[in-house]
């Protein structure tokens, strides 16, 4: 595969993917990679590794690692694009899958491609046929950035061709490699397992549903009657994420299977992580090798490829690589979930020796081309026509060096006074400095909100420590909730008594924002069907509602529902009537001066054009969007200051039409109403003008306001309630806490999303955004 002749001297390479101990296979892949390019090379060339995290405080990696990235941290991706860019190695090599990066999809790697100084090769281990729109983007910037990527399948090329438009010319294929197995006799080294006198079925790999591994136990009953010396060995440990956030119970239902179809002494689980020896010894052990997978769309199959590579007699569902590993003779393949079919294929090889063993020898004289030697050294004569060639990476005007600065100098979400403020029933509404003040008890706006910190807390971090939290705020909420008339209380005692049988209007809607948002981000389905359940319940009054907060804010939580289910017509329905009273509102009312839907500019302002914004872009309604993109360019306008900082309209009066206005005292949830709208119209447009107006609305939260007094706690993580005349609210009210989390928490969303949209507003695969 590879020559050996005329390739350019390499100083050093880097390879960015998971890497051993951790249990994943792409970080065996990288080690294995790695170990070959390093045996290839000579002792001057160095071979280093920025490893994946995914969690805290990382793995006892070997010195091979020189950098670890926290998968859910946005610096750490910037941090490594510095490091790499001082280091200057020859290339590297990013081992990609979404799933190993943190951000929506995994978004959180273009940062670091789109900073990088050096020549970066991609290798891809998922490709998807049907991708989002997000992954489509993702994988585009990444090809765009990349000088070459490698697919381990022709199919893989085709797809790329196919359905993402990558040119032929960009597009590498490097089958996976596999250790140099030697072709055994598998009688010899039954004993080194226990299985003497029995014909041995494997499976291994990483255990997780999409393993299908119940066909073939399903199939056993059929086998055992012909071959009653069968004895069926699934190698692998439970896969580490799915233990995360379901626990083991595939791998229990598997046991009751086997135990329900009395095969208990057939079906063995050797329930744990092997080292590539031990995997030897299961591999040279084994007369059938099985890969049961249970979807067609599996590009890569580095547990199929070993198998080929050591010369087994392979069966396997007809996904993608294995329909190319087995053609010509190479194995055998069955229908997705078969029965008859995977138990016929297995007594028919057990039955006709020869031709087993004419396969096995085809598969393994196949698969010494992929040995990782010869895998080595393709990847070195890629690396040769990188490096001696123009570089094929484009010019980008897009400056991620803003977003680093703006990441430096932003402090890292603190939950501990938002924590502090949290018992066993749920937020509490004020505090006496940082001390929680029990006497006014709870409200439904403020753990609505709390509902949306812990949502897109989870969201950006993947962090389960918020979970409980999360259960907090649902269950305040779903108890708040009035069935008999269909409305949310709002204001409980410390007690736990209700001082209202209907809240107001504006908490009605914050509770259906807190839930839409929930739900969307749900971590479990526990919390998804039960926001769920209660936002459905709380539509039916909202057609009654007098308030523009209120339907702002219940256009916020229905636009969050409608991404789960976009579907739901009566949602629609809700959200289209909320959109055009709250549109007509505006309409009746301004005037070039006054781009306002009320005579008096009060509370929470931001909310209204936020609203706008968002169901001008999905419904989508074009003058809706510039309605609401007026009138946040109004209100950013009527509250900076001559010196351009954000100065918010003060409670003590507010912003009449008159000209009268108000300087204090401004509260929290004012500025973040205003970066909530900032964001949206950014996404909306794609300027990056208002990304800034958005940091510099934050900036008001850390000093950059009329009294250069900051009223973020760095100590405690709170916020204090507000700036007054005279200075700083001391108070840390839940209030002020969660304006400042939610805002905090929004921008380093918007900084992950800001990466797939170009300076000039393009998204490559998007369409066109209404009134831009």
């Amino acid at each position: 595969m590879g020559n050996l002749v005329g390739r350019k001297k390499l100083r050093s390479i880097a390879v960015l993917g998971t890497y051993v101990p951790r249990k994943c296979g792409i970080a065996t892949f990288t080690d294995d990679l790695c170990e070959a390019l390093a045996t290839e090379l000579d002792s001057s060339c160095q071979v280093a590794v920025i490893a994946m995290d995914d969690v805290n405080g990382g793995y006892p990696y070997p010195k091979r690692v020189e950098f670890q990235i926290r998968d859910s941290s946005l610096p750490d991706y910037l941090r490594a694009a510095q490091f790499l860019n001082v280091n200057q190695p020859d290339i590297l090599v990013i081992q990609h899958e979404y799933s190993i990066f943190g951000g929506k999809s995994g978004a959180h790697l273009l940062h670091l491609v789109k900073n990088l100084e050096i020549p970066i090769v991609t290798t891809l281990h998922t490709i998807l046929t049907e991708p989002t729109e997000q992954q489509r983007t993702i994988l585009l910037e990444l090809a765009g950035y990349s000088e070459l990527v490698v697919t381990m399948s022709l199919k893989g090329r085709q797809i790329l061709q196919e359905t993402y438009g990558i040119p032929e010319a960009k597009i590498a294929y490097i089958p996976h490699g596999i250790p140099d197995f030697a072709f055994v006799d598998p009688s010899f080294y039954k004993d080194t397992l226990g299985v003497e006198g029995h014909k041995v079925i494997l499976s291994f790999g990483l255990v997780h549903p999409g393993k299908g591994f119940e066909l073939v136990i399903k199939a056993l009953p059929q086998v055992i009657e012909k071959h009653p010396d069968i004895i069926y060995i699934i190698l692998g440990a439970t896969h580490p994420h799915v233990m995360k956030n379901t626990g083991d119970a595939y791998r229990h239902g598997l046991h009751q299977l086997v135990n329900r179809l009395g095969l208990d002494s057939v079906v063995r689980f050797d329930n744990k992580y092997v080292d590539l020896d031990e995997l030897c010894r299961y591999m040279e052990a084994a007369d059938i090798f099985v890969t049961p997978y249970k979807s067609p769309a599996q590009i890569t199959s580095g547990t199929l490829a070993y198998a080929v590579g050591a010369g087994k007699a392979a069966i396997s569902t007809p996904y993608w690589h294995a329909e190319e590993l087995l053609s010509e003779g190479r194995g055998r393949l069955v229908p997705f979930d078969d029965v008859e079919a995977m138990a016929h294929t297995i007594n028919d090889l057990l039955d006709n020796e020869q031709e087993c063993n004419a396969m096995r020898k085809r598969a393994y004289q196949f698969g010494r081309q992929t040995i990782w030697k010869e895998v080595a050294r393709g990847y070195l004569d890629l690396f040769n026509q990188v490096l001696v060639r123009p570089s094929l990476r484009p010019k980008s005007s897009y400056s991620d060096h803003s977003a680093a600065n703006v990441v430096d100098r932003l402090p890292a979400p603190n939950l501990e006074h938002f924590q502090t403020m949290t018992d066993d029933t749920g937020i509490l509404q004020h505090s006496v400095y940082t001390i929680p003040e029990r006497e006014h008890g709870y409200c439904v706006d403020d753990n609505a909100r709390a509902l949306v910190v812990t949502s897109l807390y989870y969201s950006l971090y993947q962090d389960k420590k918020v979970i409980p939290l999360t259960h907090r705020y649902l269950s305040f909420l779903y108890h708040a909730f009035n069935q008999e008339t269909g409305r949310f209380r709002n204001f409980m005692s410390y007690n736990r008594e209700w001082l209202e049988a209907v809240g107001s209007e504006d908490a009605h809607g914050r509770a259906l924002w807190g839930l839409g948002v929930a739900l969307r981000d749900a971590s479990t389905e526990s919390i998804g069907s039960l926001a769920t359940k209660l936002f459905t319940q709380g539509l039916s009054v909202l057609e009654s509602f007098t308030s523009p907060r209120a339907w702002a804010f219940a256009l916020i939580g229905l636009n969050a529902y409608l991404e789960v289910y976009g579907g739901d017509a009566g949602a629609r329905r809700f959200r289209q009537l909320l959109a055009e009273k709250l549109h007509t509102h505006f309409k009746n009312n301004l005037s070039v001066e006054w781009v306002w839907c009320e005579d008096i500019s009060t509370y929470d302002n931001g909310k209204l054009p936020h609203a706008l914004l968002l169901s001008g872009r999905r419904l989508p309604d074009p003058a809706m969007f510039e309605t609401g993109l007026a009138s946040l360019k109004w209100l950013l306008a009527q509250q900076t200051a001559p010196e351009g900082h954000l100065s918010l309209i003060g409670n003590a009066g507010w912003l009449t039409r008159d000209g009268m206005r108000a300087k204090f005292d401004q509260q929290p949830i004012d500025a973040m109403a205003l970066i909530d709208a900032c964001v949206e119209a950014f996404r909306g447009t794609g300027d990056f003008r208002w990304i800034h107006e958005a940091r510099r609305c934050l900036d008001w939260f850390l000093g950059y306001n009329d009294l250069n007094l900051p009223l973020y706690d760095f100590t405690t993580g709170g916020c204090r309630d507000g700036l007054e005349a005279h200075g700083v609210n001391a108070n840390q009210g839940a209030e002020s806490t969660l304006a400042w989390l939610i805002s905090l928490l929004t921008i380093f969303e918007v900084i992950g999303q800001q990466v797939l949209i170009s300076e000039n507003g393009s998204r490559p695969g998007s369409r066109p955004v209404p009134g831009t």
